[in-house]
């Protein structure tokens, strides 16, 4: 039998041999649990009172939120460091430290733009889901919300080149909610999520305002290969579209226009046209919904 000092002499020579390990003696990388921790810091910042169980009131409000500011501040730019630096592939200095310290600053300046932008996504689930009894239900217990949240702040960094964070995030929230919506993807205002549980958001998605996605929903690539990976491989979905439990929408081609309806299990790699209803048969009836009324199906 091996001593435990060969045992671990073959560890750290496969270390050497196969690569893997984050060295601090090279370029650093992001730590999982620091991103974690950011990420519940930011939204006990965008929802203060709702994360950490603390009482707020208007006397400790600014300080509170000071304190957290500055906290962020600290955390999110050494993340950031690190990803820059790993990004250009060098070790972080003086131009690595003022761009995170920059990037970091425009992230805190947009937290209330950021707000408002969820607060419109909490109106829509308050007035579309009739099991929601009051706002502060939605903040507290719906997991589409959370990776709505955690998605609008990754994009922020995915569009700013901090781009290992914000995968990182997108990877975080998907282990906690089943909803995997890639940091790149588009999303417009009042975007719903109901239930969510196996929900795939592609890359080069762009989503309109006012939609509904349900379960199950996948909206992906025809192809995945390499070469394309620059291209737009995802399909478009207009404003006010719902697209119900199970539907797969494939390819960077393939519009949803607006005012239409997605019926559950429906496989589409084809554009259709706004106001269209299109079943599971893959029967697309054109301008059948009706113009006037909301149409929402019974599930």
């Amino acid at each position: 039998m091996k001593t435990l000092q060969q045992l671990t002499t073959a560890i750290v020579h496969s270390y050497r041999d196969a690569g893997g390990a984050n060295l601090r003696d090279g370029v650093h990388l992001p730590a999982r649990g620091a991103v974690a921790h950011i990420l519940s810091s930011l939204e006990d910042l965008v929802f203060p009172g709702f994360v950490c169980d603390e009482t707020l009131t208007d006397e400790n409000l600014e300080y509170v939120t000071g304190s957290r500011v500055a906290a962020l501040f600290d955390s999110v730019t050494r993340q950031a460091e690190l990803d820059l630096a790993h990004e250009r592939r060098r070790a972080v200095d003086d131009e690595v430290r003022g761009d995170a310290r920059a990037f970091t600053a425009a992230m805190l300046g947009h937290v209330p733009a950021l707000r408002q932008e969820l607060h419109l996504d909490v109106e829509a689930l308050l007035e579309g889901d009739p099991a929601v009894r009051s706002r502060e239900e939605v903040i507290l217990a719906y997991p589409g919300l959370r990776a709505v949240l955690v998605h609008r702040v990754a994009h922020f960094f995915w569009t700013r080149g901090v781009r290992l964070l914000a995968r990182m995030m997108s990877e975080l929230v998907h282990g906690q909610t089943g909803i995997d919506i890639h940091p790149g993807a588009r999303i417009g205002h009042h975007f719903y999520i109901d239930h969510g549980t196996g929900i795939v958001v592609g890359e080069t998605t762009t989503i309109g305002d006012h939609v509904k996605i349900y379960q199950g929903v996948s909206l992906g690539a025809l192809s995945v290969s390499k070469r394309l990976q620059d291209n737009k491989r995802h399909p478009t979905i207009e404003d006010h579209v719902t697209l119900y439990a199970g539907a797969t929408i494939l390819g960077g081609d393939t519009v949803v226009g607006h005012h239409s309806v997605v019926g559950g299990n429906v496989w589409l790699v084809r554009s259709v046209p706004p106001y269209s209803v299109v079943e599971h048969d893959a029967v697309v009836k054109v301008g059948s919904r009706d113009r006037g009324e909301a149409f929402d199906p019974v599930i």
